[in-house]
């Protein structure tokens, strides 16, 4: 998927700071966890651990 298919406000949206933001649903639609802490990371990934939270996804 390229940054051209994505969909502000479904995809990602821009934070008050500008940067841009995924989503749990695009996450979930990218399908893996990429481990950078994203703030609605729907595979439970704690960047401060390097642990996973169980039962998060499916």
């Amino acid at each position: 998927m390229s940054l051209q298919d994505l969909k502000e406000k479904e995809d990602y949206y821009y934070n008050d700071l500008g940067y841009r933001v995924f989503t749990a649903k695009y996450l979930l639609k990218r399908g893996y966890c990429c481990k950078s802490g994203c703030k609605h990371c729907p595979y439970g990934y704690d960047k401060n651990t390097d642990t996973f939270r169980r039962n998060n996804v499916g």
